[in-house]
């Protein structure tokens, strides 16, 4: 657990079911406190009691819900995804959904992204210049380099996938101030994300998007 930027805290863990590390957040600069993405960090779940218990988790896609149902029992926090994922909780979880374009408790800014799956979205806070949380649209590398996730993670038509991602992260380029990037899977860039990520989008792995 490190606090990348006053009250932004990342950590990673390994998830099993994909054999990978992956990435969660919890922000305590918001009123109220919330989670990104969240699994159980090595301190455990009782650390966050000390810090500002987290009242809200937001999911970027409908496959991130991790660990969240455990903070959902400890601390009664409110699970929400893009209503378009809500058909993967069918056991009950208690998952409320919002559209993209609203704006979440704690000033949290839901942008759409889809074009990967419809629920696929970004979120926005409004603090420390701007930060912008990506779930599965863009990942970042154990070099540092961003990337759009593999082919074969992206259906039938890979390249229609990333000519709409590109397509809604330069739309969020325009529109929105941010310097910093959170990721589901790579660590944070903190400071300078915003030339990182138009210089990805202007780059190869774009090219013909």
């Amino acid at each position: 657990m490190k606090e990348i930027l006053p009250g932004v805290f990342h950590w990673k863990t390994f998830h099993e079911g994909i054999q990978a590390y992956v990435h969660s957040c919890y922000v305590n600069a918001t009123d109220p406190p919330v989670l990104i993405d969240p699994r159980v960090p090595a301190q455990g779940i009782e650390w966050f009691a000390a810090h500002g218990a987290p009242q809200h988790v937001y999911l970027t896609n409908r496959h991130h819900y991790r660990h969240s149902d455990r903070f959902a029992a400890r601390y009664g926090a409110q699970v929400w995804c893009h209503k378009d994922g809500l058909h993967e909780f069918t056991h009950g979880e208690p998952v409320r959904g919002f559209a993209h374009g609203k704006i979440l408790p704690g000033g949290v800014l839901a942008l759409k992204v889809a074009a990967l799956c419809p629920e696929e979205t970004a979120l926005h806070l409004p603090l420390h210049c701007g930060i912008l949380s990506l779930g599965d649209a863009i990942v970042r590398d154990a070099r540092g380099r961003l990337a759009f996730v593999p082919d074969a993670y992206m259906g039938d038509d890979p390249e229609a996938v990333k000519h709409g991602l590109r397509k809604a992260f330069l739309k969020h380029l325009r529109e929105r101030e941010f310097d910093h990037l959170l990721f589901a899977h790579g660590a944070p860039w903190i400071g300078g994300a915003r030339t990182g990520l138009e210089t990805f989008l202007a780059g190869p792995e774009c090219q013909g998007c």
